[in-house]
């Protein structure tokens, strides 16, 4: 079936040129893998601020760089609970620690285990059943695996549940989340234990690499093995930052083969044979084509013939119904995964892809590749997606930033206790940094900025309360915090300058952030709610693709955000967001709640209203009417506004102001049209109908 017919080598460098051309080339797989330890590092680091002491891991493809536009694959984010230690010797157990002991013997299934809880007195077992999540099982107590995903269902509220992982509602124009729930382990898993001594042909894996899969230890995943008898108490063991590592240590070409084998597993398999074949299950045989073949192979000018490798060997997997885990062997991954109907058309359709002369790779609609490869024989030319591949990283980077930044500003209290709350983050934040370096250290510059803001906005608005004055350590937070992107939190100073009635730095702080904000190139960024987007910007893609994450502060504007600590640096005619809700309201109340009693608006609709209301207490009429003219412009045509509602609830009260009551009428009809629900229209309808009637 294997062979290396003579057109492989011309066929394989245009094929690689095709696939560095839709964005599998070093350049992005090293900026998608930047970006996914940027957004892991957030995460965790969120969680530290709050006094949680558990980890997010990102795996999968997104963090391998693995992927390309049309493939579409999900987010996998492990979610691991520190407070709960698990050892698999005896004499690494600690007093006053909930510990489990990991039972690997031969009534597990290979590559599964058990739970056995240990009292925290003493290195023993319980001798009676603790509560409902445990059970016996042959003379022993221990732990069943749902508890850990009911402990998930509770912090991940909504989504749906999928075998172990806690899937999340997917937003247009981003992947879905698969959210896994695990439990760490220290120390290497003993049916592991010969890989780390084991080395292929092609000193793949080099010893490096197996030293530091030794150091990562091991994950627990609540789902055991399908038909076990032990199924309900088996927990899968999951090695997934050791393959992080054999990953990250791949070269271009065996990146691409394995995109190419996900290629042809959605376009052949899949439609057809459903979940059969998973990419895990491609990434596993890649993993022993690359151990037993000399790495001299593996090159640009024999893409093909590797494909061709690692299908012939997956076809073998399939003939044979066994798949071993390349790190615990024992973990047939094909097993009981193969119905015998589909058995022969399955093995039929990797035949033809590997003799039917790159024929099947012609007739590969996703991300164009067989279009683009028919293009490059033909030295033909087409364009390359490594922008557009460029701009969504950089866009996700900043939701993963909001999603951040957001729980840590979600406070009910005080003003004072607000304050309080904000100084210790920025203290603890300030600590991880001196403690870390390199990307985690890049997290600590993406994340201090929105803290010394939210500090100076929340400080500004209790002087403001005392004496209608904005302090100078308010003043000094906030310049720390400018820079968080392009608008966003010079807006909130502008804000305080309105409250406080100086006009003139008002004016200057918006004619700086007008200037800054270039409408063909910036991106809004809104994460509060799902709402369909538009393709993004080509200025905005083309930045993107040249920088990284310090791009952020030039190209993208965050929706501004008043808390009600904030409340007195909000001008009067947006704190009605804050009391947006009524009674009816709260029986249909949205997933994600929270920034329903914000004061939420998208940065450029705000910047034109705060125009408009200076520039009318300065009495210029001509800018007046040019920031009026923009606020309705964007309020109509801005393609991707989170929160277009609020835009015409402030572009409504212009209008009043204006004398216009027809018009402010109609923008609060038409935001009440966009958001039946939480929408403070309703207030300015009954507001200005009362007004109307009065005055009548």
């Amino acid at each position: 079936m294997f062979q290396a017919p003579d057109y492989i080598e011309s066929v394989s460098v245009k094929l690689s040129e095709v696939l560095s051309d839709i964005g599998v080339d070093e350049r992005i797989v090293l900026k998608r893998r930047r970006g996914a330890l940027l957004a892991e590092s957030m995460a965790t680091r969120s969680l530290q601020l709050q006094d949680c002491n558990d980890t997010t891991y990102y795996f999968g493809s997104q963090s391998e760089g693995t992927t390309t536009l049309d493939l579409h694959s999900d987010t996998d984010r492990l979610y691991c609970f520190n407070d709960f230690n698990v050892i698999q010797d005896r004499s690494d157990w600690k007093p006053g620690v909930q510990i489990c002991l990991m039972i690997q013997d031969d009534t597990v299934s290979p590559g599964y285990c058990l739970l056995q809880p240990l009292r925290k007195d003493t290195p023993h077992p319980y001798h009676t059943v603790p509560n409902k999540n445990f059970s016996e099982r042959k003379g022993k107590i221990l732990i069943k695996n749902k508890v850990i995903s009911e402990m998930a269902d509770i912090i991940e509220n909504g989504g749906t549940r999928h075998g172990p992982a806690h899937t999340l509602q997917k937003q247009t124009g981003m992947n879905y989340v698969d959210i896994v729930p695990a439990y760490h382990c220290k120390s290497w898993p003993l049916q592991a234990r010969q890989w780390l001594d084991w080395q292929g042909i092609g000193q793949w894996p080099s010893a490096d690499m197996r030293r530091y899969c030794d150091s990562t230890g091991c994950f627990l995943v609540g789902v055991g093995s399908r038909g076990s008898e032990h199924e309900e108490f088996e927990w899968r063991i999951s090695t997934s930052l050791a393959e992080r590592c054999l990953m990250f240590n791949l070269n271009i070409t065996q990146i691409q083969c394995y995109v190419l084998m996900k290629m042809i597993l959605k376009t052949l398999i899949k439609p057809l044979f459903e979940d059969t074949i998973s990419s895990f299950m491609c990434k596993t045989v890649m993993f022993h084509c690359i151990a037993n073949t000399h790495s001299n192979i593996w090159r640009e000018n024999n893409i093909l013939g590797c494909l061709s490798l690692c299908l012939f060997v997956l076809h073998n997997c399939i003939l044979n119904e066994n798949c071993p885990n390349f790190i615990i062997p024992g973990n047939n991954l094909m097993r009981g995964n193969i119905p015998q109907t589909y058995k022969p058309y399955i093995l039929q359709k990797l035949c033809d892809v590997v003799t039917g002369r790159c024929i099947a790779l012609l007739g590969i609609e996703c991300d164009d590749l067989g279009l683009r490869l028919q293009c490059k024989m033909n030295n033909l030319s087409s364009f390359k997606a490594s922008d557009i591949v460029s701009g969504y990283i950089l866009k996700s980077l900043a939701y993963s930033i909001d999603f951040s930044i957001r729980p840590c500003l979600i406070c009910n209290s005080s003003n004072e206790e607000a304050v309080q709350t904000l100084r210790k983050y920025i203290s603890k934040l300030v600590d991880i940094s001196d403690q870390c370096e390199g990307v985690d250290k890049a997290v600590y510059h993406l994340l201090a900025p929105w803290f010394y803001t939210s500090l100076g906005t929340a400080l500004a608005s209790y002087s403001i309360h005392l004496d209608n004055a904005v302090s100078a350590e308010a003043l000094t937070w906030i310049s720390l915090g400018l820079n968080t992107d392009v608008s966003s939190s010079k807006l909130k100073l502008a804000s305080i300058y309105y409250c406080t009635g100086d006009t003139r730095k008002m004016e200057t702080t918006l004619r700086n952030i007008e200037r800054s904000y270039d409408v063909n190139t910036v991106e809004p960024i809104c994460s509060c709610h799902f709402y369909i987007k538009q393709a993004l910007r080509e200025g905005f893609l083309a930045i993107s693709n040249d920088h990284n994450e310090e791009a952020i502060q030039h190209i993208l504007a965050f929706c501004v955000i008043f808390m009600p600590y904030e409340i007195k640096c909000v001008p009067h005619e947006l704190q009605y967001e804050m009391f947006r809700s009524s009674k009816d309201d709260l029986a249909f109340r949205p997933l994600h709640d929270y920034w329903i009693k914000w004061a939420v608006v998208d940065s450029l609709p705000y910047l034109y209203f705060l125009q408009y209301k200076t520039y009318k207490s300065l009495g210029r009429q001509d800018e007046k009417k040019r920031a009026l003219s923009n606020l309705l412009k964007t309020t109509d045509r801005e393609p991707n506004l989170g929160h277009r509602e609020t835009a015409l609830n402030l572009l409504g009260q212009c209008m009043e102001q204006e004398n216009r009551a027809t018009d402010a009428l109609r923008c609060y009809l038409i935001s009440l049209n966009l958001r039946e629900r939480y929408n403070a229209a309703k207030i300015h309808i009954c507001r200005l109908l009362s007004s109307l009637l009065s005055n009548k």
